[in-house]
């Protein structure tokens, strides 16, 4: 969560409707205490807009706008695909193919490192420490081991808070919005690329109770941004070559690979990767998105498996022992009977409920920190080490309630372990016993739930080690999320839920044939289907990372179990963060009030629309005034016979257009050859990370401010129209199905303008519609009790 960054995310530079914005302040003003409730995202006090989507993450106040995913179908449009040539189309293919595999080989590689980095640092820690322990110089190993977490984590929260704030957090709900078609400030730029990498790092290392894997799909689709942008011009990295992709949509479909390669990365689940990207974070999908994904994903599988077997001969330091996530239970065979079914719903509703309370108690915990974290960067790190002093006083005090327990006589591995991971851990015991309790907290999370997955260890572990484990990682998990470190969520819930999988297991024990090894699993299951929501991507995942196909009816069953409990409690954990930042994500089905209107009651005035030639001065004011990012072109005699409309042209088409200078100085309609001269189609291309034309750039003097310029050859001549009868929950399903940023509303009747006003992502928001509709309010409530 991103609560810790120096940015508001302000959603008012994407008010490009029929409103200006004036207009929606004035008309929606008078019921922002009913919009409060409604909606709320982090934040106290609002003294802004009270219809902009604002998340309180810093001090900064930045606008959030729409992608443009819709394919402007102009001039210049058109005669470029007429223009290329067969192997410019064979180039653009190439490189669609090209860019998945550098995705996966980069995204593989980052993985890699990852996990090689934060088996060494806190290999490192963990063996200092634990030989101090060996000497019994219990003063110093504690001190040793708080200051080495504590300089780690106030590393992590430095970068995070000075270099890139839009690293900290997960970033799965910002790329999930980005996806959706909404574009956050800088969450995808190399900086946070970066500051994600290297500050995961430092948080993972540092002992806190999150995980790597998370951070890996913003990490997967920085680079996939990165590489679809053609670099990056501030850091001197750019290709020429890739002017192809100069558009939203083709950036779209990479990020999506992007998103999909670091799941595979994070767990070694090339195929749950690609069905994590299908499930959760791709709003739009289709076949050949699939291909594409699916190759990137196995890029991923086969860089890491090359690397882990180079690693196997000792090449990598402390890593290679314990490598990257795989949780092999395959040893255990599955048999299961009427009993063990019934043991797996109790597991369900557990996770279910269990699942529900978390995603709550994480809500009241993120909307506390943004108090803090607003105050400033130093406030931030200040947090970040409480909570890094609080976990290290956790992990090193806890054991220390624990019973020593003998070795058993048969143990196959070294007992007591001595060293960074393993099952058998010393701690204070004496030769010959070891503590199970700092089994678990004295190892990385990685090692930690491979001790509780696995099989054979039915006595390893006593029940009251095991619920002081649960109790503090699902505290633990709670309060870490929302620091200034990047931090996933994957990691905590399969821990916390494979503890109290194993506490269920072994009090059944009796009555059921199952290994509590398995039941470990099935409880991961189960909690990470009550906070995350998904089913299938997790289930195949969970399969992947234990190679244990046998367990796939158990683990589909509990998933679905946990899923229906928990939602009838409260939204996935992020769909809930996604709210809570304020980003303007629009679902895949309308509300229920929705079918009660039509597109004509939320589109108001005053309609900001340009002649086909139009004078230079009329635009520019335009462009100066509002933030709309699209505007309707309407002819009207003598251009046309009657007043129609032309199409959309898009603002920073215009801004390119006016740079270029092409005016008259009557007002006459030039041919499509003569207006284009001298541009290129990668002009109009859309510039990465906002570095495009800005109307500050514009030379204009007072005398072309007098002249005009024929907009024709830029138009959209096809916009997506929609009549204005049309009920505006149907309007609401084709905008988001068709991932577009404008939708025009055409009147119903002959003889009026040929345009009513535009829909777009800011209209359909509830806040918008309740402000204009406020008796819509008490409906709305009427209609979320009966359902």
């Amino acid at each position: 969560m991103e609560t810790s960054s120096n940015h508001h995310y302000r959603w008012d530079g994407d008010i490009e409707s029929s409103v200006d914005d004036s207009s929606v302040g004035m008309s929606l003003g008078r019921n922002g205490s009913d919009l409060s409730e409604l909606r709320e995202p982090l934040v106290r006090k609002r003294t802004m807009n009270t219809t902009s989507q604002i998340a309180i993450i810093g001090a900064n106040v930045c606008p959030i706008e729409s992608l443009d995913y819709e394919i402007v179908e102009n001039d210049i449009f058109k005669q470029d695909w007429r223009s290329r040539q067969k192997n410019q189309i064979y180039q653009y293919v190439v490189l669609k193919w090209f860019l998945a595999l550098l995705i996966g080989l980069l995204t593989g590689l980052v993985g890699f490192f990852n996990n090689m980095a934060v088996e060494n640092i806190a290999g490192f820690k963990l063996l200092l420490t634990s030989e101090l322990m060996l000497k019994h110089r219990y003063v110093l190993a504690f001190f040793t081991y708080v200051g080495c977490n504590m300089v780690l984590a106030a590393a992590a929260a430095a970068i995070c808070a000075y270099i890139a704030p839009a690293a900290a957090g997960s970033g799965i709900p910002e790329v999930k919005a980005y996806l959706n078609g909404v574009d956050a400030y800088s969450i995808l730029a190399p900086s946070t690329l970066l500051v994600k990498i290297f500050g995961s790092i430092l948080g993972v290392s540092a002992g806190f109770v999150l995980g790597k894997e998370g951070p890996m799909v913003h990490t997967g689709a920085c680079i996939a941004n990165l590489l679809g942008q053609g670099g990056s011009r501030k850091y001197h990295l750019t290709w020429r070559g890739l002017r192809y992709f100069k558009n939203d949509r083709d950036r779209r479909d990479l990020i999506t690979c992007g998103s999909a390669a670091g799941v595979a990365a994070a767990f070694r689940a090339p195929v749950g990767g690609v069905l994590f990207a299908l499930e959760e974070a791709a709003s739009w999908w289709r076949s050949a998105l699939l291909w594409r994904t699916f190759f990137t994903t196995a890029v991923v599988a086969v860089v890491l498996r090359g690397l882990i077997e180079f690693c196997r001969s000792g090449k990598c330091g402390l890593f290679g022992q314990g490598g990257l996530i795989m949780f092999d239970v395959s040893e255990s065979v599955a048999t299961y009977s009427v009993p063990d079914l019934i043991a797996i719903l109790v597991l369900g509703v557990i996770g279910g409920v269990f699942g529900s309370l978390f995603n709550f108690l994480v809500d009241k915990v993120l909307r506390t920190y943004s108090i803090i974290n607003e105050r400033g960067a130093p406030f931030k790190i200040l947090l970040t080490i409480i909570i890094s002093l609080l976990t290290s006083c956790c992990s090193f005090g806890l054991p220390w309630l624990a019973n020593c327990t003998k070795c058993p006589a048969d143990a196959v591995e070294q007992c007591p372990t001595v060293g960074r991971s393993g099952n058998y851990k010393n701690f204070q015991c004496p030769p010959g016993y070891y503590n199970g309790l700092a089994s678990l907290f004295f190892n990385t999370n990685d090692d930690a739930i491979r001790n509780l997955f696995k099989a054979g260890t039915q006595n390893e572990f006593h029940m009251s080690s095991l619920f002081i484990f649960f109790t503090a990682i699902y505290c633990l998990g709670i309060i870490t999320y929302g620091i200034a470190v990047p931090s996933g969520l994957f990691i905590p819930v399969i821990l916390a839920g494979a503890t109290y999988g194993r506490i269920v297991g072994t009090i059944l024990g009796s009555v059921t044939d199952l290994d509590p090894g398995l039941f470990a699993l099935l409880g991961a299951a189960s909690f990470l289907g009550g906070t995350m929501r998904m089913t299938v991507s997790v289930c195949v995942i969970l399969l992947e990372l234990t190679n244990d196909l046998l367990m796939l009816p158990l683990v589909m069953l509990v998933l679905l179990i946990s899923k229906t409990i928990a939602d009838s409690f409260n939204k996935g954990v992020y769909d809930q963060i996604v709210v809570m930042k304020g980003l303007p994500y629009m679902e895949a089905h309308a509300e229920p009030y929705m079918r009660n209107l039509v597109a004509g009651d939320v589109v108001s005035g005053p309609l900001i629309s340009f002649s086909g030639v139009e004078r230079v001065g009329n635009i520019v004011h335009a462009l100066r005034l509002t933030g709309h990012n699209g505007f309707p072109v309407v002819d009207e005699p003598p251009l046309s016979d009657s007043p129609e409309l032309v199409g959309l042209v898009l603002r920073s088409h215009l801004l390119v257009l006016l740079n270029g200078k092409k005016f008259t100085k009557d007002r006459v309609r030039l041919p499509p050859q003569k207006v284009l001269a001298g541009f290129s189609p990668s002009d109009f291309g859309k510039s990465g990370l906002g570095k495009g034309l800005k109307l500050e750039d514009l030379e204009i003097t007072d005398e072309e401010m007098e002249m005009y310029v024929d907009m024709h050859s830029i138009v959209n001549t096809s916009p997506y129209t929609v009549v204005e009868t049309m009920s505006l929950a149907k309007a609401q399903v084709l905008f988001r199905a068709l991932g577009l940023r404008h939708l025009c509303v055409v009147p119903k009747t002959p003889g009026r303008p040929p345009i009513v006003g535009i829909l777009t992502r800011h209209d359909f928001m509830p806040e918008h519609i309740i402000g204009l509709l406020p008796d819509l309010k008490a409906s709305k409530k009427a209609v979320s009790m009966t359902m």
